[in-house]
């Protein structure tokens, strides 16, 4: 592999040629029937394999509309490797089967000048699958379209650091031509995640998942990172993208454009409004005895 490129790593793509990936999201694009908005700034969309959380990502991705973004910073958390800090890509482009999406090494300068950032190891950056299950839909979205990406590593960062990321990345959502991807699942429950929270009015304890989960969208879309944070503190949810998510609400709480990115008639953010957070089919797999285990797949 050539050191300059970041290949994704083999898992992604064992179950998938080239034109069953594309037959893939062309199918669930065209199952979610989402109208394309210009509206649309960021999406939070799930990381998990295509097979488990494919159809409910397009629910996010459907909403693109391509046509004057030119850039996309895309915001993933590390699992396998501990960093306090966020990184940046030292790749110069992602190819995926879809397309390849060149790197803006340009914006992972100015960043890295900053002297806030630290560095991905291509090794790092190739077994980090947070960010690599957004790079087909992205790819396929932005098909014909010059657009680069902004890859970053969002570490285990502490609330005042997340807010200091937030503001060094909020004047990048100032720009309309810009755009967000930020990866997360959500609640991982389990006695391997050694995660149970369960609420008994709920019922069934997938429907006590269900309304955790909703209960974590409702604040996000308030665009508040402080009400987040104040959610993980007394439900510990189980979102592994908690630090992606608290980065991105930080640089929309601080834009200029303020009263433009918020809704003035529900005081949300429009790029981050909820969709039905599960389909049907997806509830009926999610009832289970109280040894199993969930991972919610969300998209907003």
């Amino acid at each position: 592999m050539d050191s300059s490129q970041s290949d994704p790593s083999a898992f992604l793509y064992l179950m998938f040629s080239a034109k069953k990936l594309r037959e893939e999201l062309d199918g669930w694009l065209r199952a979610c029937g989402l109208e394309k908005s210009p509206d649309v700034r960021g999406v939070i969309a799930p990381h998990a394999g295509y097979s488990y959380s494919g159809r409910a990502a397009a629910y996010a991705f459907g909403n693109i509309d391509p046509t004057n973004i030119s850039r996309i910073f895309l915001l993933g958390p590390s699992h396998h490797y501990y960093t306090p800090k966020c990184a940046l890509s030292t790749a110069t482009v992602y190819k995926t089967p879809v397309g390849d999406l060149p790197i803006d090494l340009e914006v992972i300068e100015e960043l890295k000048a900053t002297g806030k950032f630290e560095l991905m190891d291509l090794l790092v950056d190739e077994a980090e699958h947070s960010m690599e299950m957004h790079l087909p839909y992205l790819a396929k979205i932005f098909e014909g379209h010059l657009v680069k990406v902004v890859p970053i590593l969002v570490g285990a960062v502490n609330p005042d650091n997340e807010a200091m990321y937030g503001r060094l990345l909020a004047k990048y959502v100032d720009d309309p031509h810009n755009f967000f991807s930020v990866s997360s699942d959500f609640c991982h429950w389990g006695s391997r995640f050694n995660y149970q929270h369960y609420d008994e009015k709920h019922g069934a304890i997938h429907k006590s998942i269900e309304a955790l989960d909703k209960m974590g969208m409702d604040i996000i879309e308030t665009g508040d990172p402080d009400a987040f944070k104040q959610y993980l503190m007394e439900y510990d949810n189980t979102i592994c993208g908690r630090h992606p998510i608290s980065v991105f609400l930080h640089c929309a709480s601080v834009v200029s454009d303020v009263e433009e990115l918020f809704d003035q008639d529900k005081d949300k953010v429009p790029s981050i409004r909820a969709v039905e957070s599960v389909q049907e089919h997806e509830r009926q797999q999610c009832k289970l005895c109280i040894c199993g285990s969930k991972v919610g797949y969300m998209k907003l």
